[in-house]
């Protein structure tokens, strides 16, 4: 037979690759003879710009930059085999994890380093950018990236403002005079699974901004800021962001991509499927296994084992699948999933489920395989 092995990340425990190894051993130990597609996947979150260099052949580049504070730091993207596609997750760069908590505050912040990154992969050539925005320590509506690439935003009297989530509110005049590439002639998809508008009590500032550090009335501001961001961009690029859905995503960097890169907002796990040819594998497979460190109702909203699940239907391919633990009391009829065992279970406890992580999808592994085997008569 042949397995495809498509699983994401146990976060805390293992990568998506360290995962796909394990159940790879665990095939073998079930069947010496088995075929095995290792095929690690990402949601567009986390670790998604190393997977889809990986599945591209690619190389990483490593690249200082800003953080979200104007320290300098060194960011990661990927660039393809072929050189004209880049991945990246604006967290590199821009994360709420590159800052100690006492300097998280996305009133203060920027997504500067992320528009570096952008600017050293068109500086190498590239013809297509994937961009993943979780993690976000901002609310600049990606005004700081825009800065990097050559935008200036300047108040009523002519002047350049900081490109820092505070600035929103006194931007008065978008310059394009100095932008160093032409908008449209890069390729731009980004990762992003949330429908958030810009503004108002569902948009960036007040959904995501209090995990961000702000206070309420650097709250009120933000959101203020916000609105007179795409009051300023429809009177003068006669673009109207305000509802689109997504456009809150990362403090508004998803409106602020769409604006000065002309992109496309794409759900996390299509955009990673399409870009590493995952259906093309499913094709070719008998079986496929998939995981990842918690499974539960989210899974079934756009994760990676959901993806996986639905390409697998459309094949006809049944799906098995392992976790660290599992928080259903059935599995989801229309899921597709035909066994499920979690470590948590395997181990009776959860702590050893994160410690003993590799050791125990081994062993999990076969078992899944077993039991398939008794319910097919295979």
């Amino acid at each position: 037979m042949k397995f495809l092995v498509a699983p994401d990340k146990f976060k805390g425990s293992l990568t998506a690759e360290e995962v796909t190894s394990a159940i790879a051993k665990g095939i073998a130990l079930y069947d010496p003879s088995a075929v095995v597609i290792p095929f690690p996947l990402a949601d567009g979150g986390d670790g998604t710009a190393r997977i889809l260099t990986l599945h591209n052949h690619g190389r990483m580049i490593r690249v200082t930059v800003n953080n979200p504070v104007f320290e300098q730091v060194e960011a990661e993207y990927g660039i393809s085999g072929d050189g004209r596609t880049a991945f990246m997750e604006m967290a590199s760069a821009s994360g709420l994890r590159l800052l100690t908590p006492d300097k998280q505050n996305c009133f203060h912040t920027s997504t500067l380093g992320t528009g570096e990154m952008l600017s050293d992969a068109l500086g190498r050539g590239v013809k297509k950018i994937i961009l993943g925005i979780g993690g976000s320590a901002t609310n600049d509506a990606g005004i700081g990236m825009a800065t990097a690439l050559g935008y200036r935003f300047l108040d009523h009297q002519g002047n350049r403002l900081d490109p820092v989530g505070r600035n929103l509110i006194d931007i008065r005049t978008i310059d394009r005079s100095g932008i160093m590439f032409a908008p449209g002639s890069v390729e731009v998809l980004v990762a992003c699974d949330v429908d958030n508008p810009l503004y108002g009590p569902h948009g960036a500032a007040y959904v995501y901004g209090p995990q961000k550090g702000a206070s309420p009335e650097e709250l009120d501001q933000l959101n203020n800021g916000l609105i007179n961001f795409a009051a300023i961009v429809k009177s003068q690029l006669g673009t109207d962001i305000a509802d689109i859905p997504g456009s809150g995503a990362a403090g508004g960097l998803g409106a602020g991509c769409m604006v000065f890169l002309q992109a496309s907002l794409v759900p996390g796990i299509q955009l990673v499927m399409e870009q590493s040819g995952f259906e093309e594998a499913v094709r070719k497979c008998d079986l496929v296994i998939t995981g990842e460190g918690k499974i539960d109702e989210q899974t079934f909203r756009g994760k990676v084992v959901d993806g996986v699940c639905r390409v697998a239907a459309r094949h006809h391919k049944p799906v098995l699948a392992v976790c660290g633990q599992n928080n259903l009391n059935v599995i989801p009829p229309g899921s597709g999933i035909v066994v499920l065992k979690s470590l948590s279970e395997y181990f009776g406890s959860t702590e050893k489920a994160f410690t003993a992580a590799q050791e125990g999808l081994i062993r999990i592994t076969r078992e899944v395989l077993m039991d398939y085997r008794k319910s097919r008569d295979i």
